[in-house]
């Protein structure tokens, strides 16, 4: 019935709750949140809307003794402030009804003595739950958990078989109708924590209000065969220090009666006594957040029970201590410091770069040590420091001025006190120092740390600090040759605490992560003084923490120089480094550092011979008739050392340096010492044929030689091991290739070796069959246009040596032409440089008087600049569609077809339309009638001259213009039969004018009467232009030489001009070691070759 709660509430309700809770409840009453379900005299139900909108439910109930029981479904669980709003709601719903008259008098008592009344029947001892049916047991199991049993009463008052119930937990909102409402209160109550079946473990407070409320039902039990257990009075207890068996001391309650068990782990404290069957409340006299955190009180070892004791008399005098000390004062401890060493790693926003970056972190700790006490921070006045000694308790002064002079030094060192938050040491146990720098944190660890120590101070350095390093005991090097194989296993690494670790993985992992730290260009800028800190992945023993070592640099620049492998990212991940043994040649990089080498012995020595090859001894043969020069007896010394270690090389001397002259000592020597037991085999251009066999006749007349040309060389097959040295030729060769490959060589000979630069030509495939024991190539132009041509001969000369072309071009070509890898530029250098041999006439001629090299601007006639524009336009369309339709690396074709015509019509409009009968604008080439003019001053100033010219049809154009002129002249174009004649009549001054076409003409020939070269029509590729100044700015040459280039201006010539510098410098690049290289058509280049004319 509405009303018949609020009578029965006691007047001290308000004691359980806080003001704050009052305070909310009664303002929650005023907002009308609170929904009555159920009410009756000694309980009732509601639901309050919270402040978040969550509605929660709330019970009270009243003990028979008049106790308040408040229970809520929300966070807070017991004496809430939505319980408050639940009573606070009655008692407006009171004041709103009509005042309740006696039903004796008709008159209404005072308030509070009309409850008292209403409780009298409770006072009385009404037993408000009699009757029969269904209700619950609660069982007190041993470990002070309770299970719930549902049981039927008999008629008869006895029990039912119990069964276990498992809705406990949904029963304070299902509600069954046969709990009664304290059931239900203890369900609300179970609900706020663990379940376990049937059972629950009371815990906290809300446990201690269960077992109130258990007990107050009547129906608890410690098991079935014993009556309910029955409420007992409260027994007294008080906390007391209980000694342990080790010694050590632990708070506990000690009771005043025997026979009671402590439940702790409720609140308040409850005890049970087994033997009189009854439980009850402990009185201990403290409040219970106290009690309670004493209860969880560690214990206090035998050693620190002194101090321990003083230290808990400060804070709280009132509770008991374990010991009753005796404290010393000393006032005359000095400081010992102890300092911490850590570090972290963390990952930052870097403002100026945009870019999370890493960034170490490193701190050092400075506290100061009293006795076996650390302390930190600035010493309070009068602060003492407590300690154990035995059973005594020290008080120890702290000296403010032994702790700064300590600050101090370590200020004198670089220090200064770190004010930002690190991880790198464990937050307020230390005061915080850093340096500046990794090198001070280096030199630091290094060189002052030591000293430190010396002095006394403990140093202690945390897991991970990253200047925690190892000494290394010594380098070493393991090298594995299996002689049936053509590589070689290396192994570069140290030796740290008796453990060898290999260096290899470590360094390729660091230029994979940080290509730019050990890059070339890098290692050049560091001092040999400084030093590389790296982690290996080992273990200390004492310790176990990952080894770092320092590695200095002035032992790493020597190792990444000659292991330069390690740059390439497709080394595998392994502790060794495979090699081709022709690698082994650059071993001798490392012979300066101080290693522990293992096994080898044999590649060593390769190495070593190969670098230090002039260091030996060596005499010109006998019977060659000429003076070898200096260079040319060191080229000579370096063949016959490739050839004592079974190895080819290229000898790529600029042009008139005299290769031919080497190579036929080389032979001599080798017949000298009676090693030419097979014939030796030159292959060449067929001009060179003639050159050869006059060289090999006039220098080394002791040879056997026999021409391999014409249609009687058959006959010759029959004989060849009669002879020393056989000459044919690439256009011969592979025709004759079945009938070679079967004779074993001495030495095969390649001479003007840019003629296999394409590796599957015909020419290239045949003398890769020819069986030699040892081969070399000669060529003034090891590279023209592109690095494969390199790959190529290197494919001749060991084979497999540098890969297949895929692996160099992905190594090699890609990264050096498309992309300026100076790494690998440098690698590819430095691995080919003991195999080429490369001197230039400025290095090794001083004699040898310079070459002037004159650009001279011709400006084309009327009719030539029509045409131009004309063929320029139709060209470009076309060009522009292929480039579209197939991309610019594979329109080279038509590419070259369009420069072709422009060039044509650049040097004579009759090279494009044939014979012109009309007459044209301005005649038919601007350039011939400036070369005209030339020819005309420069021979009536007694000058000889070569002039050059790609088309043999435009050497045609010049004759008729020279013979028109009546000006003598000889000719060599692929025409010629007859080379000696013209050669020798202008080198013996007859006459003063050489026509030669530049491909027939460009190789092979000793030209020094000339002193001036001009070039009509200049191309991309300055190679063929330079071998073609060389015929006359060679050896033998005594005048300063001219060389002329006619330059059609603002035409396509200009533009190739341009080119071919970029095409010098990938050459460069690649046989001089130095520059960038990187050569190739960019779509830019195209734009401009094909510019109209201004």
């Amino acid at each position: 019935m509405l009303g018949d709660f609020l009578p029965n509430l006691p007047a001290a309700w308000r004691l359980p709750f806080s003001e704050n809770a009052i305070a909310r409840g009664q303002q929650y009453a005023a907002e009308n949140r609170i929904r009555i379900v159920r009410e009756d005299s000694r309980y009732v139900e509601a639901t309050c809307r919270g402040s978040a909108g969550s509605v929660y439910r709330q019970s009270l109930e009243l003990s028979r003794d008049g106790r308040l029981s408040s229970i809520c479904s929300c966070p807070v669980g017991l004496n809430c402030k939505h319980c408050v709003a639940l009573i606070a709601s009655l008692e407006a719903q009171a004041e709103r009804l009509p005042a309740k008259q006696s039903e004796q008098s008709g008159e209404r008592f005072p308030d509070r003595l009309e409850q008292w009344l209403s409780q009298l029947p409770q006072a009385l001892g009404d037993n408000l739950q009699t009757g029969q049916g269904w209700c619950l047991h609660y069982l007190l199991c041993p470990d002070f958990s309770v299970e719930v049993y549902k049981v039927r009463q008999h008629k008869d008052g006895t029990w039912g078989e119990r069964q276990p119930y498992y809705g406990l937990r949904e029963a304070s909102f299902r509600k069954p109708t046969f709990m009664q409402p304290l059931d239900l209160r203890i369900a609300a109550l179970v609900t706020l924590g663990r379940t376990s079946g049937n059972g629950f473990k009371p815990n906290g407070e809300n446990g201690g209000e269960i077992l109130r409320l258990i007990l107050e039902s009547g129906r608890a039990f410690l098991s079935w065969d014993q009556p309910a257990l029955q409420p007992g009075r409260s027994r007294q207890a008080r906390f007391n220090w209980n000694e342990q068996t080790d010694g050590g001391f632990q708070p506990g309650l000690d009771m005043a009666e025997p026979h009671g068990e402590l439940l702790t782990a409720v609140d308040p404290l409850y005890y049970l006594d087994r033997a009189r069957n009854e439980m009850g409340m402990v009185d201990h006299g403290l409040p219970m957040p106290l009690a309670r955190h004493l209860l969880d009180a560690p214990a206090v070892p035998s050693a620190q029970a002194a101090l321990f004791s003083l230290t808990l008399h400060e804070i709280a005098p009132q509770l008991p201590a374990p010991a009753k000390p005796e404290e010393h004062q000393v006032d005359d401890l000095l400081p010992l410091p102890h300092l911490s060493l850590g570090s972290h790693q963390s990952v930052n926003y870097q403002l100026s770069s945009g870019r999370m970056v890493s960034e170490h972190q490193h701190r050092a700790g400075l506290t100061f040590l009293y006795g076996h006490t650390e302390v930190h921070g600035k010493a309070k006045p009068g602060q003492r420091v407590r300690q154990t000694e035995g059973a005594r308790v020290l008080s120890i002064a702290r000296r403010p001025d032994a702790e700064q002079a300590l600050r101090q030094q370590l200020q004198q060192l670089g220090f200064r006190p770190a004010l930002r938050q690190s991880q790198a040491l464990p937050k307020d146990s230390a005061e915080m120092f850093e340096l500046p720098s990794e090198a001070a944190w280096l030199n630091f660890t290094q060189t002052q740390l030591a000293p430190l120590r010396e002095q006394g101070w403990q140093i202690v350095m945390q897991p991970g600090f990253a200047y925690d390093l190892t000494a290394i005991d010594a380098w070493y090097v393991d090298v594995e040759e299996p002689p049936e194989h053509s590589w070689f296993d290396l192994e570069l690494g140290i030796i740290v605490e008796g453990e060898r670790i290999s260096l290899l993985p470590v360094l390729l992992g660091l230029i994979r992560r940080n290509p730019a730290l050990l890059a070339a260009h890098a290692l050049a800028q560091r001092g040999d003084d400084e030093t590389l800190r790296v982690q290996i992945d080992r273990r200390r023993e004492e310790d176990d923490q990952p080894l770092q070592v320092l590695l200095p640099f002035d032992r790493l620049k020597p190792i990444l120089a000659t292991l330069s492998e390690l740059y390439l990212q497709e080394q595998p991940n392994g502790e060794n480094l495979r090699l081709e043994r022709t690698d082994a040649a650059r071993l001798a990089g490392l012979d300066s550092l101080p290693l522990q080498w293992h096994g080898g012995e044999h590649l060593r020595d390769f190495a070593q011979r190969l670098r230090d090859y002039r260091k030996v001894d060596i005499s010109p043969p006998r019977d060659l008739n000429a003076t070898l020069r200096p260079y040319q007896l060191d080229g000579l010394r370096w063949m016959q050392t490739l050839r004592a270690l079974e190895v080819g090389g290229i000898l790529g001397d600029d042009m008139g340096l005299g290769k031919t002259l080497q190579t036929l000592a080389h032979l001599l020597l080798e017949k000298q010492a009676g090693k030419l037991d097979r014939p030796s085999l030159v292959v060449m251009p067929t001009t060179l044929i003639p050159n050869w066999q006059d060289e090999a006749a006039r220098f080394a007349p002791s040879l056997k030689v026999a021409t391999l040309h014409g249609t009687t060389r058959r006959q010759l097959y029959q004989h060849l091991t009669d002879y020393d040295l056989l000459l044919t030729t690439y256009a011969l060769l592979p025709r004759d290739i079945d009938l070679l490959a079967d004779v074993p060589l001495h030495v095969l000979v390649l001479d003007e070796a840019q003629n296999i630069k394409n590796a599957s030509s015909k020419a290239a495939q045949a003398a890769g069959r020819l069986d030699a024991r040892q081969r070399l190539c000669l060529t003034g132009t090891p590279l023209e246009n592109h690095l494969g041509e390199l790959w190529s001969l290197f494919h001749f000369l060991m084979p497999g040596w540098l890969g297949d072309t895929k692996q160099f071009t992905r190594d090699y070509r890609t990264p050096i032409e498309k992309h300026g890898d100076a790494d690998r530029l440098e690698h590819l250098t430095k691995r080919i440089k003991p195999f080429l041999l490369r001197r230039r006439k400025e290095q090794v001629a001083q004699e040898l008087p310079p070459k002037n090299e004159i650009l001279h601007w011709v400006e084309l006639s009327p009719a030539q600049r029509d045409l131009y524009e004309t063929v320029r336009l139709a060209m470009d369309s076309k060009v522009r569609e292929e480039i579209d339709r197939k991309g610019l690396a594979r329109s080279q074709i038509i590419i070259l077809d369009a420069l072709l015509k422009l060039r044509q019509v650049c040097c004579d409009l009759r090279l494009v339309e044939g014979d012109v009968a009309r007459p044209v604008r301005g005649g038919t080439s601007g350039k011939l009638d400036s070369l005209m003019e030339m020819l005309t001053e420069l021979l009536a100033e007694g000058r000889r001259i070569l002039l050059f010219s790609q088309f043999t049809s435009m050497l045609s154009l010049i004759e008729e213009e020279l013979q028109s002129r009546t000006i003598d002249y000889v000719q060599i174009t692929g025409e010629t039969k007859d080379r000696r004649t013209p050669v020798k009549r202008f080198q013996n001054g007859e006459v003063p004018l050489f026509l030669i076409s530049l491909k027939a003409g460009g190789t092979g020939l000793n030209l020094t009467a000339a002193d001036t070269v001009i070039h009509y029509d200049p191309w991309w590729n300055p190679a063929a232009e330079n071998q073609a100044t060389d015929r006359a700015h060679r050896i033998g040459q005594s005048k300063p030489v001219f060389v002329y280039k006619l330059i059609a201006r603002a035409t396509v010539e200009e533009k190739i001009q341009q080119l071919q510098q970029r095409k010098a410098e990938l050459a460069a690049g690649v046989l001089d070691a130095g520059g960038q290289g990187g050569w190739q058509l960019e779509p830019s280049d195209i734009e401009a070759l094909f510019a109209p004319l201004p």
